[in-house]
């Protein structure tokens, strides 16, 4: 497995503001070259895990990228800039890594065209922004293909309105009302975004199931494909559901289907056509 750890700002040229982190590590599978085998044509996966905009959560970072991997996927988890950095950083720094992704599809063996984000949480949030807003001024200067093929949204922070998770949009929006109120992902939906897959437990008492509940009302207004999958009963943060996320400490008690949303999320995918492909076998 090829896993390597860079600073997207050196590796895209992007300008860094003082401080800010846009961190990314890759997790891509490798096998020995053989003659007279398929090659592989991979999808590719950029994690933007949770933390309230406040920090970058290792258990929605480095288990879920595993899994990707384990399921034949090249993954990229970023770790980008949280408080006291506000909009735009995060969302220039996931810009700029669809763009890399993209641009070293070759060495990865990944295909341009099956580039998926997920996001955790607050990172839901920036999963959903970037889906929405990839032609947005801010990130108009970061030249390449931003627009991700599919998107993965996993009990995000998504309307800035009514109950939600407050911090979180205080910490994007920098306190700026009218910057959160154009933050709310209800407001950003498009027709042209990525379909979409959504996932939520009932009775998340951090960030209430109404997030994803109204923010799937506005994707199914726009005609935008997607699937909606609220799990009776788990608390927040759930990641993978299961020990490879919670090494430490028990595992969280949720519904017994929980833990297989990932596998429904990646069968959401190959239906839009994001699974590995098996290429001409070489000479």
């Amino acid at each position: 497995m090829i896993n390597e750890k860079f600073d997207i700002y050196g590796k895209t040229g992007l300008s860094r503001p003082e401080g800010a982190a846009g961190v990314l590590t890759a997790y891509v599978p490798e096998g020995p070259a053989m003659a007279g085998v398929a090659r592989r044509s991979r999808p590719a996966v950029l994690i933007l895990p949770g933390g309230a905009y406040e920090w970058c959560s290792e258990r929605e970072s480095e288990p879920i990228a595993l899994k990707f991997v384990s399921a034949g996927w090249a993954a990229f988890v970023l770790s980008y800039s949280c408080a006291p950095h506000a909009f735009p950083t995060s969302l220039r720094e996931a810009a700029a890594s669809m763009v890399y992704i993209r641009r070293n599809a070759d060495r990865y063996g990944v295909d341009p065209d099956m580039v998926a984000a997920i996001g955790f949480s607050a990172g839901g949030h920036l999963c959903g922004t970037l889906g929405t807003m990839y032609d947005a001024p801010e990130v108009r200067d970061i030249e390449g293909r931003i627009r991700p093929d599919a998107l993965g949204l996993c009990y995000p922070v998504a309307v800035s309105w009514g109950r939600t998770h407050d911090k979180s949009f205080e910490n994007i929006s920098g306190g700026d009302r009218a910057l959160r109120d154009r933050l709310s992902l209800d407001k950003l939906v498009r027709p042209d975004m990525p379909p979409t897959f959504i996932w939520h437990t009932r009775d998340d008492q951090a960030v209430p199931c109404r997030n994803s509940l109204v923010t799937a009302t506005a994707i199914e207004e726009a005609g935008v494909p997607f699937a909606l999958h609220i799990y009776a009963h788990g608390s927040h943060g759930l990641s993978t559901a299961d020990a490879r996320s919670n090494p430490s400490f028990a595992v969280p008690e949720s519904s017994g289907d929980t833990v297989g949303w990932m596998d429904v999320m990646l069968g959401f995918f190959a239906e839009r056509g994001l699974r590995v492909h098996d290429m001409e076998a070489d000479e």
